[in-house]
């Protein structure tokens, strides 16, 4: 299963949040903008909304999702991005919206004005279910449900498909040599755009100066053009990169051609193509390919859940294609893509299986399958003896000395806090810690009774990370008291450098007056009281 926290922007997200994710997608010119779907079908957006593209209805960025509610409810099928960005997404019924960048038109609603929120677009597109969507960099391409393709935005290069290099303010329907042909994939390269028919033929047309539409020379088109070259051959998928093109037969064959700057054809070489090249010929057979019109990046995944990248990786050239411990190519662009953006709309796999770590997570506190519970402040917790065994040297003395199978099976604790017992009993089943630095402080004096130095580290990293004027002294105080020398010097010298706030809160006229004699002592020593 792949793990969105891998794309560094939902590293802001808290774990019930990611856990509520079933579709997202990561964007933008340095991969800063995201937008994810709940399990309800909610819409949200974060990050830096370049050019509106979060679709907020402002240009305020953000590191807390945002709901977009116009979108909430509407199950979606297919989304892209182009370099402004703009967005394209499309719904199971489908609809089309889109938003953000639209200097050449490229939201399809005949203006070039910003899109700062998601609006239907419906210009000739009445009554067509639209399928999938596709953006080049500042072009758009939506496929219908009867196979039609329609193209609007930039076309300096032709990548419209209209037969002139005029900007397309509205969808025009693609025809041409696709006219009564039934279209089922559409991709775009950053000024190109592909197209697969339902019988395997492949058709480019745009930009072809690196050789990207696959036609054997490097000239512009302007209307759609078939690869002779791949003529035979049952072509079930299509992925465009920068300026390179990867194709996918029903036999499991993989093609490339286009650029090849940073080896993203995986040849071997740096050598551009003009036309498809056979490559990963001595491999299994390939099942999914991987490529993205703002990346160099190259991906395939095997029969056997291989999964390869070549191309640009972190800003090295890798001419072959290198396999790699993913099992996933989504995970190949959040590791090793510049920008570790994503490829498609990931859809997440949620199964039902759990990691050793998640089990004990899960079953801490569980009155079901526990066989001990703690009783503090009149509240339980209910544990396990052999995780508390294998996890605590305390317990593990305890149970072996003076426990037997006839003992009660309640444990009355009286020295600490139900918070503070609780977070400590958690520590055993996940290693983690969340709690105040008031309540840390209470953590710290049983991790130092117990002997459990990790905890003991973890609770002055949290109160040195919650320190303020007003907690300063009773956590200096506590520092002292628990022998935590660290910690000790750090409230200290924070006391120091806000002397005058801290000498005017409660906290600093309550504390025992020897530990205040003690403390104006030793500022004084460092000057802290001269003037």
């Amino acid at each position: 299963m792949v793990d969105v926290s891998k794309w560094p922007l939902f590293t802001l997200l808290s774990a019930q949040e990611l856990t509520s994710i079933r579709q997202a997608c990561i964007f933008g010119a340095s991969a800063n903008e995201a937008i994810y779907i709940t399990h309800n079908d909610e819409v949200y957006v974060l990050g830096v909304n370049c050019s509106n593209c979060l679709g907020t209805g402002d240009s305020q960025s953000t590191i807390v999702p945002k709901k977009l509610d116009c979108l909430s409810g509407k199950k979606l099928v297919s989304l892209s991005y182009g370099s402004g960005p703009h967005v394209l997404l499309a719904t199971e019924e489908g609809e089309l919206y889109a938003w953000g960048h639209n200097g050449y038109s490229q939201l399809g609603n005949g203006t070039t004005n910003q899109g700062v929120s998601p609006v239907l677009v419906s210009a000739n597109l009445q009554n067509k279910r639209v399928t999938e969507v596709a953006c080049g960099s500042h072009h758009s391409l939506a496929l219908t449900h009867e196979g039609e393709v329609f193209a609007w935005g930039y076309n300096n290069c032709g990548q419209v498909g209209s037969g002139s290099t005029a900007n397309q303010p509205t969808p025009r329907k693609v025809s041409n040599c696709l006219q009564n042909k039934v279209m089922v994939s559409i991709a775009c390269g950053q000024t190109s755009s592909m197209a697969v028919a339902d019988n395997g033929e492949v058709y480019g047309w745009g930009y072809n100066g690196n050789g990207q539409l696959g036609l054997g020379n490097n000239g512009n088109q302007l209307t759609p053009c078939r690869l002779i070259a791949l003529q035979g051959l049952c072509v079930l998928q299509i992925a465009s990169g920068y300026a390179h093109s990867l194709a996918l037969t029903d036999e499991g064959l993989l093609f490339a051609w286009g650029a090849n700057t940073y080896g993203q054809l995986g040849t071997g070489n740096k050598s551009n193509q003009l036309g498809p090249v056979q490559v990963m010929t001595e491999k299994e057979r390939i099942v999914e390919i991987a490529a993205c019109h703002s990346t160099h990046t190259s991906a395939a995944k095997t029969q056997s859940g291989q999964v390869y990248m070549w191309g640009q990786c972190r800003g090295q050239p890798i001419v072959l294609p290198h396999l790699t411990h993913f099992t996933s190519t989504d995970d190949v662009f959040a590791c090793f893509a510049t920008p570790s953006v994503m490829w498609r709309l990931l859809t997440m796999e949620h199964d039902d299986f759990l990691t050793v770590a998640q089990s004990l997570k899960k079953e801490f506190d569980n009155p079901e399958t526990s066989d001990l519970k703690f009783s503090i402040d009149g509240k339980y917790i209910h544990v396990h003896k052999a995780v508390l065994k294998i996890r605590c040297e305390h317990f593990r003395s305890m149970f072996q000395s003076h426990w037997n199978e006839d003992m009660k099976e309640v444990i009355e604790i009286d020295q600490f806090s139900y918070p503070v017992y609780r977070s400590f009993l958690e520590f055993l089943y996940t290693d983690s810690v969340d709690l105040p630095p008031e309540d840390a402080i209470g953590l710290l004096d049983l991790a130092t009774s117990y002997c459990e130095n990790r905890l003991k580290k973890l609770c002055q990293h949290i109160i040195k990370r919650g320190i303020t004027v007003e907690n300063a002294f009773s956590l200096l105080s506590a520092a002292i008291r628990y022998d935590a020398e660290d910690l000790e010097e750090f409230c200290f010298k924070f006391c120091v450098n806000h002397l005058t706030e801290v000498t005017q809160t409660a906290a600093f006229w309550q504390i025992d007056g020897n530990m205040l004699k003690e403390f104006i002592c030793r500022a004084s020593h460092c000057g802290a009281f001269k003037n």
